[in-house]
């Protein structure tokens, strides 16, 4: 039989137990057999092979085979400039490869983290003596003792308890305490049995007796840890994308590669000809600054997040964030405050919202803020100067709700007290007044209102006094009505009592006739930013499922408050289970849906299922339950400030503020970051073209060379880097939240990219770079058939005239690359200050390359005269000009389009 349904007594000797706790040595024996207490790490990969991975994927395979080939080509033929282009190439992959080792790194500290969050010591009962133990070292069979403000160290079933009540929210998410009391239950599932304490939770009122039933990994709490391991890590839609680019370029390059080896062997060139020949086509393919350049834009765009309160911890979380279109969210914590507050009151002949009420009317009801003030279980802590009530925060609201009132009665020194029972939902304190002794009681109205016989009524309007009124049956249905309109609101309600105390009045009657003071609806309100916040994800057509621990009931209200629906679709964690995948799939169809009541599998089971159908699942968290369906989602958010170490350290995101509404900036720089890598990557890959076209014009027309490997070099790794990084750091552009989210399928690179780039812009730069290495040959007296040496000045003038026409063509097209359609003059060129930077930056580089000694000799340049500058000026304006009209031609064609579209 499960334990939850055992007596005490009978739980004790099921588990082989004793009244007086476990002897020394037969926890000894325990601790041997079922291991120590703790969270235990699964046996990984170790670290340092998966670290190794990440020099040794697709692209970066691709990049050391073409350094080999590079020193290879540097020890046959000595002074080409080979090793540098090795060299380089064996940086870029080693500077990628530790960032991501980095990465890879941070997720060790999520079960550090599980670790750190149980507490460290424990009382427990050994040999019939109370003693302080650490909790690695209990083991079931072990009494131990709990009170107020104690963490709970293992799973337990109570033995004995007084006034006892946990927040559970760490494991099940409730954001309410749970009252808990030793009687058997009818429930075997312990999550919900009123008989369990759950290691991680905390104890809020009272004391206990508790037995060990299951530590270490057999817990709820290590089950959920257990969850958090295992749980893949989706890849983000980024780097999917980015592993299907690598291996699109190194197949590209190869083939070209291997296909210009074959031509020029045909053509009669000798074999290391034919092999540097081949070397160049495939170099001049890979951007070999593609890497670096995404890596440090993604770095920009988490800057730019963090100021905006969102901190990245997994650099390709940045554009995951974006392609969203689904936000599964918590409630507590996230879209509510996370703090109780008092909202609306009821008494005798009407409803008063408290915030309303005046000054008078609170006058004539001080008994009822007098039941607030002082019938409660809280303690008084110092911090940082001041006293703050710590404790049950439902009991926290309504003292704040008394002390706004200001309307003191006498102070009432507090004599004693019946604790709260979860059988009689209720708790009262006996105060001692000037005359006579008061009780006060609170509790659930169903409970306390058949104990009253009277009600109080306010006197004569602006007198400040009360009077008792017998409590007829009509008005015992208007405050159970009236119970119930709050409830449907989200609100706790309860009821708030009183009654004078002779002396001889036998404890058992201390709670009869009572006169009821009124009740009070406490709510858990949302943030005030949160409606705006989801009315701008419905306008960016981003879905927002709300995922929760606490009741249906309080999870419509708050969705009818932040705008989530009027009648949402509820399902519990238990209509959940009985779902097949299927049936979950369709139920997710329905427009506006909610889960309440929910586990830590169940949560990661409707992120999953979410993925299988399509969408970017975004996860907010901030609990131990909410971990593994952060790690699982395509980008988990996690609270920065009441969030957890174990859902901070699972997340791929924190919010710094724990403002939902942060959660829709960082979406806004996420879709941003897409965006601006294709504009990169227009601008990147455009350059390829002028790169690619003197070695076929070399082998297929038996030119001289216009452009040597090392020079390619000097542009990919050189003068690009920067531009295309101001172009990475574009901010959003109007209206980018009113936007769809980005379809999963949408490709980084595309045919209408790749044509603008390599069939469009980069002829165009061709030209220029051809045109520029001949003028300067024609002029020199060169003449067809001739091939000049490697040292040749005239040669030398030539290939850096090509290689300043390419820089020259890049600075006029990072402007055009802004944007695909809209015109280079419709931003503004100060806009984006980074490019301007940039540009002057890039003109240095070449000015250094071309005419400074270092510069000649490192890249086999020749200082180049003005004339060849102002022979390449009118190329690039051609560009702009030409690109210009193609954009007018599709704004266009788009506009009826768009117009449809608007309308």
């Amino acid at each position: 039989m499960r334990i939850t349904r055992l007596s005490p007594a009978e739980a004790i000797v099921s588990l082989r137990g004793d009244p007086a706790g476990l002897s020394q040595a037969e926890a000894q024996r325990r601790l041997a057999e079922f291991g120590p207490n703790r969270v235990e790490e699964f046996a990984r990969e170790p670290l340092w092979l998966r670290g190794a991975r990440q020099f040794t994927h697709f692209f970066a395979l691709i990049l050391l085979v073409a350094a080999a080939l590079a020193f290879l080509a540097e020890a046959h033929d000595p002074g080409q400039g080979m090793a540098a282009l090795g060299w380089a190439i064996v940086g870029v992959v080693i500077v990628n490869g530790a960032f991501a080792f980095w990465q890879e790194y941070r997720a060790e500290r999520a079960v550090e983290a599980l670790k750190a969050l149980l507490p460290h010591q424990a009382t427990v009962r050994r040999d019939g003596v109370a003693v302080q133990v650490e909790t690695g070292l209990l083991v079931p069979g072990d009494l131990i003792l709990l009170q107020e403000g104690d963490d709970v160290p293992a799973d337990c079933r109570l033995i004995d308890a007084r006034g006892m009540r946990v927040k559970i929210a760490t494991v099940t998410g409730e954001s309410l305490p749970r009252s808990r009391y030793p009687e058997p239950a009818d429930e075997d599932d312990v999550l919900k049995s009123h008989n369990v304490l759950l290691a991680g939770t905390s104890v809020v009122s009272g004391s206990a007796v508790a037995l060990v039933f299951a530590t270490g990994m057999r817990t709820e709490f290590g089950k959920i840890a257990r969850l958090t391991q295992a749980a893949e890590e989706a890849p983000s839609p980024l780097q999917q994308e980015i592993s299907r680019l690598s291996r699109i370029i190194a197949v590209l390059a190869t083939v070209l590669g291997v296909t210009f080896f074959v031509i020029g062997h045909a053509l009669g060139l000798t074999f290391w000809a034919n092999f540097l020949f081949a070397i160049g086509i495939i170099v001049a393919n890979v951007p070999e600054g593609l890497l670096p350049t995404v890596t440090l834009a993604l770095a920009m765009a988490t800057q730019r997040m963090a100021r905006r309160n969102a901190l990245i911890r997994h650099l390709p979380a940045a554009e995951a964030l974006g392609s969203a279109t689904v936000i599964v969210t918590d409630k507590t914590g996230t879209l509510t405050e996370n703090r109780m507050r008092a909202v609306r009151a009821h008494f005798a002949g009407g409803g008063h919202e408290l915030a309303a009420l005046s000054p008078e009317a609170a006058a004539a009801r001080i008994p009822f803020f007098d039941i607030a003030r002082h019938c409660h279980s809280l303690r008084k802590v110092e911090r940082n100067g001041t006293f703050e009530r710590v404790g049950d925060p439902m009991e926290v609201a309504l003292t704040e709700m008394a002390d706004r009132a200001d309307c003191r009665g006498t102070p009432r020194p507090r004599v004693d007290e019946l604790p709260f029972d979860a059988d009689r939902k209720r708790m009262s304190t006996v105060h001692e007044g000037a005359a006579e002794r008061v009780l006060y009681c609170k509790g659930a109205l169903e409970q306390v209102l058949p104990l009253c016989t009277h009600v109080m009524l306010p006197g004569p309007a602006g007198s400040g006094t009360w009077q008792v009124m017998p409590l007829t049956e009509a008005g015992r249905r208007e405050f159970l009505a009236t119970q119930d309109e709050m409830a449907e609101q989200g609100l706790r309600v309860l009821a708030l009592a009183w009654r004078s105390l002779p002396e001889e009045m036998p404890r058992e009657a201390w709670e009869r006739a009572l006169v009821l003071a009124g009740i009070i609806g406490l709510h858990d309100p949302p943030r005030p930013e949160v409606p705006q916040a989801v009315a701008t994800c419905r306008a960016a057509g981003i879905r927002l499922i709300m995922v929760t621990g606490d009741h249906p009931r309080t999870a419509r209200a708050v969705a009818r408050d932040i705008g989530l629906g009027a009648a949402p679709v509820a399902v519990t964690g238990d209509a959940l289970a009985r779902l097949s995948d299927t049936q979950l799939q369709l139920a997710l169809d329905a427009k506006e849906i909610l889960f309440a009541r929910v586990t830590a599998d169940q949560k990661m089971r409707i992120v999953e299922v979410l993925q299988r159908k399509g969408e970017v699942v975004a996860v907010t968290g901030d609990g131990v339950n909410d971990a593994p369906a952060l790690k699982r989602a395509d980008i988990g958010i996690a609270m920065g400030v009441v969030g957890t170490d174990v859902a901070r350290g699972a997340a791929d995101m924190v919010l710094l503020d724990d403002n939902f509404a942060s959660i829709v900036a960082a979406i806004e720089e996420g879709r941003a970051v897409f965006q601006n890598i294709r504009k990169f990557l227009t601008y990147i890959l455009t350059s390829n073209i002028p790169e690619i076209v003197p070695y076929l014009a070399f082998v297929l027309f038996r030119i001289p060379l216009p452009l040597t490997i090392v020079q390619i070099l000097a542009v990919d790794l050189g003068t690009d880097m920067l531009p295309a990084l101001a172009l990475g750091a574009e901010r959003p552009a109007p209206g980018t939240m009113s936007l769809p989210p980005r379809r999963r399928d949408e490709r980084l690179i595309d045919w209408p990219l790749l044509a603008r780039a390599y069939l469009w812009l980069g002829a165009l730069e061709a030209v220029a770079a051809m045109a520029a290495f001949f003028f300067v040959l024609v002029r020199g007296g060169w003449e067809y058939g001739r091939m000049p040496g490697a040292a040749d000045p005239l040669y030398l003038q030539a290939t850096t005239a090509c290689l300043a026409a390419i820089v020259v063509m890049q600075v006029a097209n990072v402007f055009l690359c802004r944007h695909p359609r809209d015109s280079v003059f419709a931003s503004g060129f100060a806009s984006n200050p980074l490019i301007l930077w940039s540009i002057a930056v890039e003109i240095g580089l070449i000015l250094i390359v071309v005419y400074t000694p270092w510069g000649n000799l490192t890249f086999g340049t020749r200082p180049i005269d003005a004339e060849v500058w102002l022979f390449v000026v009118p190329f690039a304006v051609v560009m702009v000009i030409l690109e210009e009209g193609r954009k007018a031609f599709v704004r266009r064609r788009a506009a009826p389009r768009d117009h449809r579209t608007a309308a």
